[in-house]
C-alpha cells in the first residue's frame, strides 16, 4: 500500500505537483480528444447534408441564444432530406460571393432589435451601407425566417432589416419572410411548410404538434363541375366551441388516412383508429410506436366569425400515383358530412387588412381567392368600400367562384372595381398581371391614394407574375417602401 506520509515533505510537494500536472495533462488531453471528435462529428454532418444531387441551398443563422443555430440545423436536415445539398454555415462566415442561388436565414434579434454578435462581421462586410458598395444580388432567391419577441418594440428588427437589404440588392424571394414570436410553434410549422416548396416533399413531420380542437364537416359543395382544371371545393366547419379569428387567418387541420386504405388492413377497430392519422408504412406495420403522424396542412380562410364556422376554399390535388393529396382528400374525398376533423386557426398577423379609411386592392386566383373573401366581408362590415378586386381562373362558366356574392359586392358598392381574368376564355390566355398592366395608371392613382395591396394565392406562376407587373407600374423602390408601411402583404403558397 502506498503511504504518501511516509516521505520527507518536499518530497512529498514534489510528488503532489506531479500529480497535478500529470492530471492537469490528461484534462488537456481529454479537451483535445473531445474537440477533435467534435469536429469530425462536424465535418461528417457537414459532407452528409451536402451530398443530395439537386440545386444547393445555402442555410445561413444567426443565433444569439442557440435557437436559430438549432432551428438552422433542423432546416437543413430537412432540406437534405428533400434531396438537396445544403451548406449550413454561421452567418458571420458568409460572403458576398455565397449569395447566389438559393440561400436560407435563420436570424434572431436581440436586446431592443439588435443583431446577435454573430452577424457583426456580416453586417460590416457584406451588408455595405453606401450605395457605392452595394452588391447586386440578382443572382440569389432567398428565405428569411426571422426570431423575435412581439413584447418589444423592435420585433424581429434584424430579420426585418436583413430581408429588405436583400430585396434591395435585387435578390428574389422564395417565399415571404416568416416572423416567430417567443417560439411560437404554428409559425414554425408555416416555415416548414415553405420548406417543402424547395424540396417537393409535403409530408414530412411536423417539427411540433398542433393543439387541434374538434370541428364538425358542415358542408361541402363543388364549386366548379366541368371545369377544364382541377376540382375545387367549398368546405365548411363549425367549431365544438366558441373560436374566433380575423380575416387573413389560416386554418390548420389535423388530416387522416383514406378510411378504405385503413380498413384494408384488416386490423382491430382500435389499432385502425390510431392508424388513420399516421403516416402508414409501405410494408408491414410492425411497432405502431415507429410511426410518425401526417402532418398537418394549411388553408386561408374565406369567412368571419360571425358567419358562423370557417369555410375554405379547397383544390383537390394529386398525389404522384393520381390518389388524392392528403389534406385535400381529407376535406373534399374521406371526411364524412358530420363527422368530426381535427382543426385549430393560427393567428396570420402578416395578412390581417388595414385600416377601413384605407383603399385596398385584393388580387388573386384560383383559390386564393379564400383569404380575399373574407376581407371583402370585413370591409362590408365596417363600411370600407374603397375595394378593387383583380381575380383570375380558367373559364367564366365553370370557375368563376362565388359569382353571386362578387356581383352582389359590385352591385352594391362594395367593390369599387372589379377586373377578372379568365385565361381560357379566348385565344390569347389573360392572367391578372395582364389586368395589371393595363390598368396601371389606375393602379398608381389608387396607391397615391394611399391603397394597401393583399395578394393571395400561387407562389409559383400568379404572386411572381403579379409582383412582376407591380414593379412595372409602380417601381422597384415603391414597392418596398410599400412593403416597409404595411401596404404590400401575401399570402401565398
Amino acid at each position: 500500500m502506498f503511504d504518501f506520509e511516509a516521505f520527507p515533505p518536499e518530497t512529498r510537494r514534489l510528488i503532489a505537483a506531479g500529480a497535478v500536472t500529470g492530471a492537469y495533462a490528461l484534462f488537456c488531453a481529454a479537451i483535445a480528444a473531445r474537440e477533435a471528435l467534435r469536429r469530425h462529428a462536424t465535418r461528417k454532418a457537414a459532407k452528409a447534408l451536402s451530398q443530395g444531387t439537386g440545386e444547393p441551398v445555402l442555410v445561413a443563422y444567426a443565433s444569439q441564444t442557440g435557437f436559430a443555430e438549432e432551428l438552422a440545423n433542423a432546416t437543413a436536415k430537412a432540406l437534405s432530406e428533400g434531396g438537396a445539398p445544403v451548406t449550413l454555415r454561421e452567418l458571420s462566415a458568409v460572403t458576398a460571393t455565397d449569395l447566389t442561388g438559393r440561400a436560407l436565414f435563420v436570424v434572431s434579434t436581440t436586446g431592443e432589435g439588435d443583431a446577435p454578435d454573430t452577424a457583426r462581421a456580416f453586417i460590416r462586410d457584406v451588408m455595405k451601407p453606401t450605395l457605392t458598395d452595394a452588391h447586386d444580388l440578382k443572382g440569389l432567391r432567398y428565405g428569411v425566417l426571422a426570431l423575435g419577441d412581439a413584447t418589444y418594440a423592435q420585433y424581429c428588427a434584424f430579420g426585418r432589416s436583413l430581408d429588405g437589404w436583400l430585396a434591395h440588392a435585387g435578390a428574389s424571394p422564395l417565399f415571404d419572410r416568416v416572423e416567430v414570436d417567443d417560439g411560437d410553434p404554428a409559425a414554425l410549422r408555416h416555415w416548414q411548410g415553405q420548406l417543402s416548396l424547395i424540396t417537393g416533399v409535403t409530408d414530412a413531420p411536423d417539427w411540433s404538434r398542433p393543439a387541434y380542437r374538434r370541428w364538425t364537416l358542415a358542408e361541402r359543395r363543388l364549386l366548379n363541375p366541368g371545369s377544364p382544371g382541377g376540382e375545387a371545393w367549398h368546405v365548411r366547419l363549425v367549431p365544438a366551441d366558441k373560436v374566433s379569428w380575423e380575416a387573413g387567418d389560416i386554418l390548420e387541420i389535423g388530416p387522416r388516412n383514406d378510411p378504405a386504405e385503413v380498413a384494408a388492413l384488416g386490423l382491430p377497430a382500435e389499432l385502425a383508429e390510431a392508424l388513420s392519422g399516421l403516416r402508414l408504412p409501405h410494408g408491414p406495420i410492425g411497432d405502431i410506436a415507429e410511426l410518425t403522424p401526417l402532418p398537418h396542412r394549411e388553408y386561408s380562410i374565406a369567412s368571419l366569425p360571425s358567419d358562423g364556422g370557417v369555410e375554405l376554399l379547397v383544390r383537390l390535388m394529386p398525389r404522384a400515383d393520381g390518389a388524392p393529396g392528403l389534406g385535400s382528400g381529407w376535406l373534399c374525398r374521406f371526411a364524412e358530412i358530420g363527422g368530426n376533423i381535427d382543426a385549430r386557426v393560427r393567428t396570420n398577423r402578416s395578412f390581417h387588412g388595414p385600416d377601413k379609411n384605407r383603399p385596398l386592392i385584393l388580387i388573386g386566383s384560383g383559390t386564393g381567392l379564400a383569404g380575399l373573401r373574407a376581407h371583402l366581408k370585413a370591409r362590408a362590415a365596417t363600411g370600407a368600400n374603397r375595394n378593387w378586386l383583380v381575380f383570375g381562373e380558367r373559364t367564366s362558366a365553370h370557375d368563376f367562384f362565388h359569382r353571386a356574392e362578387i356581383e352582389a359586392w359590385k352591385t352594391s358598392g362594395l367593390l369599387e372595381r372589379l377586373d377578372l381574368a379568365f385565361s381560357r376564355d379566348q385565344g390569347d390566355r389573360i392572367y391578372v398581371q395582364h389586368r395589371l398592366r393595363a390598368a396601371a395608371q389606375v393602379l398608381r392613382q389608387w396607391v397615391a391614394d394611399g391603397a394597401a395591396i393583399y395578394v393571395c394565392g400561387s407562389l409559383e406562376g400568379m404572386s411572381r407574375d403579379v409582383h412582376a407587373a407591380l414593379v412595372e407600374a409602380l417601381g422597384a423602390e415603391a414597392l418596398e417602401q410599400l412593403t416597409d408601411e404595411g401596404r404590400y402583404r401575401r399570402d401565398v403558397y
